[in-house]
């Protein structure tokens, strides 16, 4: 289970830590107390939180000087601070910036401005960890494999596309949000992120793996999902970090559950990871590798539709054959065999 978001609610007065607690538990967000900010720090010393909200005024230490000594603190990551203060002046509300508060809350708080506020840094807590995490993971995948970039570029694409469509069909997608398609197109690159752990002597073989080579091979997506894992519990509150995980280990199963690592079938496996089983089998079979010659785009439709219900979800091959033609573009335009002229226009075009 991937833990909830945690706050550590900082007040020298009882009656308003229980009513933050009250509101921020009800929101689903997991709750630790200090009375002082003393005890604050010593419990973010032995704790990870990802947002502090705290009293300007308290004795002994109050919360400017919290925030002061959590931004000088050596932190495995950001912590997002808020402060509760009737101090409303700009002097004083620059002061607390200066020591490091990132937002503002008047006393006595609006629950829905605070539930709000806590949103705001919560998305800029995700924004910060994705932009970090695809980066080094993508160059981690890019030093394996001089191919790595095109095929993650296809495969986002595809699967954002075939993800756009899933999302069209509210009879299909009622359990999922407006910002799945966009989530399915930021993780997808990180789906074979466990291949990194596969020794070069596998990973670069240049024909067909043998069984033992292949039980090999096949560890990348709990390498990956390791990986991944370790991430959420620095950051549960990235929704992307989720989603990424559920692709990374769930894509290479299988519908009709002969797929691996875990051998789960039909809606066991995660949507995101369906999705991206259609877009990375569409991709390999379209590409040209030393052992094997690009497939056309009408063939590999085909392989795709008779592997319905066993391989891949059939409700999602239905919704693939609505928009087979756009993946054959999406093909066509990132070809790393084309044209030079041609991909040196690609290029222009994404810088």
């Amino acid at each position: 289970m991937i833990p909830e978001m945690k706050i550590l609610i900082v007040d020298d007065d009882s009656i308003t830590r229980m009513m933050l607690r009250h509101l921020l538990t009800g929101a689903g967000y997991h709750i630790d107390e200090a009375a002082d900010g003393m005890e604050a720090l010593q419990m973010i010393a032995e704790r990870r939180y990802q947002v502090v909200i705290s009293d300007w005024n308290m004795p002994e230490m109050d919360g400017v000087e919290l925030c002061r000594r959590i931004r000088h603190y050596d932190q495995s990551g950001y912590i997002y601070t808020i402060l509760l203060t009737s101090n409303n002046q700009d002097e004083d509300r620059i002061e607390g910036m200066r020591a490091g508060a990132d937002d503002f809350v008047g006393k006595p708080f609006n629950e829905r401005e605070l539930l709000q506020r806590v949103a705001a840094g919560q998305r800029v807590l995700q924004l910060e960890t994705k932009e970090a995490l695809i980066f080094a993971l993508a160059k981690l995948a890019e030093s394996r494999d001089f191919e790595t970039g095109n095929h993650l570029e296809r495969v986002r694409r595809y699967a954002r596309l075939l993800a756009s469509e899933y999302l069209a069909d509210r009879k299909l997608s009622v359990e999922v949000d407006d910002e799945f398609a966009e989530l399915v197109f930021q993780t997808s690159p990180l789906h074979d992120i466990g291949k990194v752990g596969i020794p070069d002597s596998i990973l670069l073989h240049p024909g067909k793996l043998s069984r033992e080579q292949f039980d090999i091979m096949k560890t990348h997506t709990k390498i990956g999902a390791d990986c991944l894992a370790g991430a959420i519990e620095r950051s549960p509150q990235a929704k992307f970090l989720q989603m990424a995980y559920k692709i990374a280990l769930c894509h290479h199963e299988k519908y009709d559950g002969s797929g691996y690592p875990n051998g789960i079938a039909g809606d066991e496996i995660p949507i995101e990871a369906r999705i991206v089983a259609i877009a990375d089998v569409y991709d390999a079979l379209r590409t040209r590798r030393v052992y094997k010659p690009a497939f056309s785009h009408e063939k590999t439709c085909d392989m795709i539709i008779k592997d319905s219900g066993t391989h891949f979800d059939p409700d999602l091959v239905g919704l693939f054959q609505n928009v087979h033609r756009q993946f054959e573009a999406i093909a066509d335009r990132f070809d790393v065999h084309a044209d030079p002229d041609h991909q040196h226009q690609i290029k222009m075009e994404r810088t």
